[in-house]
């Protein structure tokens, strides 16, 4: 049989975004996609991305849609087509997770899964801490113990937002890499993000207040973020660890042995008792 090929736009294609107002008032840009009956799974992006960049051109809308699931996915605040406030306080963790919840309370869903990468795991981790009757089980991909976005440089990015003073700490340069290779992001609004993450000076997630559902915790092998991700998953009562092969932090959303994996253990929630 011939194979058909299928146009690249086809498969890279983004639903109009509904806009949802969360509890601060902030527009959010939301999509959705599969049948409006299916099992929902919730899908939350990392930190400078998007829905459209790590969910969409990496292959996880078209695999989950194919595995059955309708696919609700956001842009977090100060990311793609929501909202960017430029104040360090509209970016704390409780209103980020907060953002997932009213989320699926616009959209009248009761129960779901999540797969969240890198920031959209730490929302994550949070979200399925608050939301066990809601949230049965969870993957949470490249999500690293300590305080969040501390290996971020803030003052050499504000340098160079600043007058283009050049960022020589490679860390952020690969952040200020992956800002400006996705399409309509705006530095000063992560760089918000960032303060508004570190604020606290607190460890999080706190591995003594592990979330008690089921989790499959995911990091490439190359990710220097490992071995925290390894021992978050051990405090998780019901966590499980999948080293993804090959993979650093910023390119293992592409790989296909993580949603393999991924799809593999989201699937045990629908599979007969026996």
């Amino acid at each position: 049989m011939d194979t058909v090929a299928v146009p690249l736009s086809d498969l890279t294609n983004m639903p109009e975004p509904q806009q949802v107002h969360a509890a601060d008032g902030t527009r959010l840009a939301t999509y959705t996609w599969g049948e409006l009956d299916s099992p929902v799974v919730v899908i939350v992006h990392g930190f400078a991305s998007s829905a459209r960049d790590t969910w969409v051109l990496t292959g996880w809308v078209r695999e989950l849609t194919k595995a059955g699931y309708r696919v609700l996915a956001l842009d977090q605040r100060g990311h793609g087509h929501s909202e960017k406030p430029h104040q360090a306080d509209a970016y704390g963790i409780r209103t980020l997770a907060t953002d997932v919840e009213t989320v699926m309370d616009t959209y009248l869903v009761d129960e779901a899964v999540y797969v969240g990468y890198s920031l959209g795991a730490r929302v994550g981790w949070e979200v399925v801490r608050d939301l066990p009757h809601r949230i049965g089980r969870a993957v949470l991909g490249g999500v690293p113990d300590g305080i969040p976005l501390a290996r971020l440089d803030l003052d050499q990015v504000r340098a160079y937002l600043a007058d283009g003073t050049p960022v020589s700490d490679p860390t952020t340069q690969n952040y200020i890499t992956l800002t400006e290779r996705v399409p309509g992001n705006d530095l000063g609004a992560l760089v918000a993000l960032a303060e508004g993450m570190r604020s606290s000076r607190t460890i999080d997630p706190d591995p003594t207040n592990a979330p008690a559902s089921p989790i499959l915790f995911a990091t490439g092998s190359k990710d220097a973020i490992i071995e925290g991700s390894r021992a978050l998953a051990s405090a998780a009562p019901q966590g499980r660890f999948f080293e993804i092969p090959d993979r650093n932090h910023f390119n293992a959303p592409g790989s296909r042995a993580f949603k393999e994996a991924a799809l593999a253990f989201l699937a045990e929630a629908r599979a007969p008792a026996s």
